[in-house]
């Protein structure tokens, strides 16, 4: 899918840190969390939620009230006018809710759209499904988050099994995970120097965590939490967590909480909101794919491709790439299948170590992506990522600087 005119404003975009799940925001409610984030954030750039005529929500985990979600969360931050579509494509998220918003764009149906994307995979719903044919007609239950990783129920896996199914059929040893591991550690400790002077290009910080009546400040989040510090020596001991397998919990992320924002509008209208007049965030195209059966980790590729193609470019035009890489495997077969150099790849940090909420992850690394190709003088820049169901997306995007 190419766009011929959607643009992002330069600094039209937002993120909370990531906390790791169970962590500061584990009682946070998404929506809820989201509009508060999004309102500071369109006040601290002086943006009023008025400006806007179209609203693309992701959000993959229910939560109380979800029901209303989009209309919800526009009043919230006081966009009474705007509905949403609700989009819930797993880690694919926020990659298509950026090009939905672009869709709009394209066909002239919106000027300036607004995505948000949330997810609170701490505390997630335990659902109950009516079942009269089971003895004494008993419900059937679901954890919406744990037995979903735990269980695709097309490919009769887990999200696990996927990665070590690429790392047997690719020839991909413990050992190229761990090496991969530390060097994605090394990379994420660039965008903390000089007190996260990276991060805050784009994160929203700090964010004050109150009680459930808003007024008592329970805790301050000052970036990312739950990351552990990664050594050779501490990946080595580290065990795979399956037998025989590969991957261990060094190599592969966490679930986290977060949001994101972003703005994609027209380019007329993405200049008069951006934060510099000299830098130009253009939307090349969006690629999406599906692998065979349980090899998640392999879509990313044919889904790069098919994004790169709609925007007639190639691999070796990117100036900066960012993957959503649950498992380290993630980015050594992208590396191998089209000859990425892996040491230019993630600059600044991934989800492999800050962690996926899930909805949000493609968004940050989205919005990382153009801060990356900013500090470069501009260029081309590609993201890709995988998302459950053995599928991927990819977005190709251009930064300009005059």
């Amino acid at each position: 899918m190419a766009f011929k005119d959607s643009y992002i404003p330069y600094g039209g975009y937002w993120s909370t840190p990531f906390c790791r799940w169970q962590g500061s925001f584990q009682n946070l409610h998404a929506i809820g969390f989201a509009a508060d984030v999004t309102s500071r954030a369109l006040n601290e750039r002086g943006i009023g939620p008025e400006r806007f005529d179209g609203f693309v929500l992701g959000i993959t985990i229910p939560q109380p009230n979800l029901f209303y979600g989009g209309p919800w969360l526009a009043g919230l931050i006081g966009a009474e006018h705007l509905t949403a579509a609700m989009v819930g494509q797993a880690c694919a998220t926020g990659a298509k809710t950026l090009a939905l918003g672009a869709q709009g764009i394209e066909t002239g149906t919106n000027t300036n759209v607004l995505v948000i994307t949330t997810d609170r995979c701490s505390n997630g719903p335990l659902l109950a499904y009516p079942n009269p044919m089971a003895p004494g007609a008993t419900q059937d239950t679901e954890s919406w988050v744990w037995d979903n990783f735990g269980f695709d129920p097309f490919a009769k896996n887990a999200m696990l099994e996927t990665g070590e199914n690429v790392a047997k059929e690719a020839g991909i040893t413990k050992e190229e995970q761990d090496a991969v591991t530390l060097m994605r550690y090394g990379q994420y400790q660039d965008a903390l120097k000089d007190e996260k002077a990276f991060q805050r290009r784009y994160m929203t910080l700090p964010v004050e965590v109150k009680d459930a009546r808003g007024k008592k400040v329970l805790a301050t989040v000052e970036g990312d939490e739950g990351i552990h510090p990664t050594t050779p020596d501490g990946l080595e001991k580290l065990k795979p967590v399956l037998p025989d397998g590969t991957i261990s919990y060094g190599s592969q992320t966490h679930p986290a909480d977060g949001n994101c924002g972003i703005i994609v509008s027209s380019r007329e209208k993405a200049r008069e909101l951006s934060r510099d007049d000299n830098i130009e965030v253009k939307v090349h195209s969006y690629g999406e794919a599906k692998t065979k059966t349980g090899y998640m980790a392999m879509a990313v590729v044919p889904a790069a491709k098919k994004a790169l193609e709609d925007a007639g470019v190639s691999i070796s035009d990117m100036a900066a790439i960012k993957t959503h890489n649950p498992f380290a495997v993630n980015d050594i077969y992208l590396s191998r299948e089209m000859d990425v150099d892996l040491k230019e790849m993630n600059n600044y940090g991934c989800s492999l170590i800050y962690g996926h909420p899930q909805g949000p992850t493609g968004t940050r690394l989205i919005i990382e992506l153009i801060e990356e190709l900013a500090i470069k003088g501009g260029g081309r820049g590609l993201f890709a990522g995988c998302a459950a169901g053995d599928s991927a997306a990819a977005v190709v995007l251009e930064v300009t600087v005059e």
